[in-house]
């Protein structure tokens, strides 16, 4: 059997504030992420430009993958669909934020305009800045939401790539997961988060878009199951996508 792999992982989350009850994110709502390993990243500068995607919270939301700071991610600005064509723009938040010089796979988050069914396949048609790409997002006949149905708040998770997924957490937008390790093995991982009483959080309750990698060659993507500890997320993830 191959050996779980740890992956380090900082974390930032987005500024959206959602109300507390009977509501879902807006188009413009934002995104968190962590780093993923280096050493699975593109091999060629023009793989930077490349965006990936999945499907969110049971059909209601997706999230877009760029490469770029990752004290800087971009925002879900405007969506709007024609069918199962999902047009997504993104921005910077800020223009005049000083970003880190690094190099990482960042998770804008957004959600699916009504209409949209999630159980068929969709094609975004992103634009962030003088970049453009389609990204294709696998519909999943087992999602249990439609676009547009108020979110029940509970974790999510979806593969974009064989590898590499983001998992969706809702909690305070000032104190987002910080990963402390993260394993896996055949149809099964373990992401453990670190947990801070001391940590001064707002009152606020916001989707956190988190990206996990694991070797590819240890685990199996089919039926994947994840499980969440730590930081008051206890509990099982089962991977889409």
């Amino acid at each position: 059997m191959t050996s779980p792999r740890l992956v380090t992982a900082t974390v930032s989350a987005l500024a959206a504030v959602l109300l507390l009850a009977g509501c879902t994110t807006g188009p413009g709502a934002g995104a968190g992420q962590t780093t993923s390993d280096p050493s699975s990243g593109p091999g060629t500068s023009e793989e930077f430009d490349e965006m990936e995607g999945t499907i969110l919270d049971e059909g209601r939301s997706f999230a877009v993958v760029t490469w770029g700071s990752s004290t800087c991610i971009p925002q879900v600005d405007e969506v709007s669909a024609d069918g199962q064509t999902v047009t997504v723009s993104l921005v910077d938040s800020d223009a005049d934020e000083v970003c880190t010089a690094d190099m990482t796979q960042r998770a804008s988050l957004g959600t699916l305009p009504e209409g949209v069914d999630p159980t068929q396949d969709i094609t975004l048609n992103v634009t962030y800045g003088e970049l453009r790409d389609d990204v294709d997002l696998a519909g999943d006949a087992a999602f249990t939401a439609t676009p547009g149905s108020p979110t029940e708040y509970t974790p999510s998770a979806g593969w974009f790539d064989d590898s590499s997924l983001v998992l969706l957490t809702w909690g305070s937008s000032g104190c987002p997961p910080v990963v402390d390790s993260i394993e896996g093995s055949g149809n099964t991982g373990t992401v453990t988060f670190a947990t801070d009483p001391e940590r001064m959080c707002t009152m606020d309750m916001a989707p956190r878009g988190t990206i996990l990698a694991f070797d590819d060659d240890a685990i199996d993507d089919e039926d994947f199951t994840l499980t969440l500890v730590g930081d008051s997320l206890d509990g099982t993830v089962q991977v889409r996508g």
